[in-house]
């Protein structure tokens, strides 16, 4: 991959690049083979330690490879837990139930619902509190995680490597 093309990566994780360029150059073109690794090579440039990204969970949230085993860290390097555990029983949450503090976040009339026993619920990072995700549930919803990677299953089978934990 060319010095340009891994600056078009890096524009596109920081979100800076507009529909046009989206849909004209990067959507229709496949997909190159070692894009994953380029991508993941410039997350890891950008956080201060050194145990490898085996797969980004959310903007500031990764699964990672260490010595004592695979772990959910956030960006600023802070270990939640074990991989295998929901991340999100680890976090700082704050739960917003009556409709003017779901109001602060959503428009009228775009946010959920209090008088249907709706809420936000937003984890924090309790190191940085850095927003890692938002759910609206109804009250009494389990706390689930969206994403459960399969870390060995994507590098075999669709990377055809071993995971970089597991040199």
């Amino acid at each position: 991959m060319s010095a340009k093309d891994e600056e078009t990566i890096r524009q596109l994780i920081d979100g800076q690049l507009s529909w046009e360029e989206l849909s004209g150059d990067i959507l229709p073109d496949p997909k190159d083979a070692h894009r994953f690794e380029v991508v993941r090579s410039v997350l890891q440039e950008r956080v201060d330690w050194e145990d490898p990204i085996l797969v980004p969970l959310n903007d500031h949230l990764y699964a990672v490879g260490t010595d004592e085993g695979r772990i959910v860290r956030a960006e600023c390097g802070h270990d939640l837990c074990s991989l295998d555990e929901n991340w999100k029983e680890h976090t700082e949450v704050r739960v917003r139930q009556s409709q003017e503090e779901m109001e602060e976040v959503y428009a009228p009339n775009m946010s959920p619902d209090a008088e249907w026993d709706m809420q936000l619920r937003e984890f924090f990072c309790p190191n940085c509190y850095n927003l890692l995700e938002v759910d609206a549930a109804p009250v009494g919803y389990p706390v689930l995680q969206k994403f459960e990677p399969d870390i060995d299953t994507f590098y075999q089978e669709w990377l055809d490597q071993a995971p970089p934990d597991r040199e």
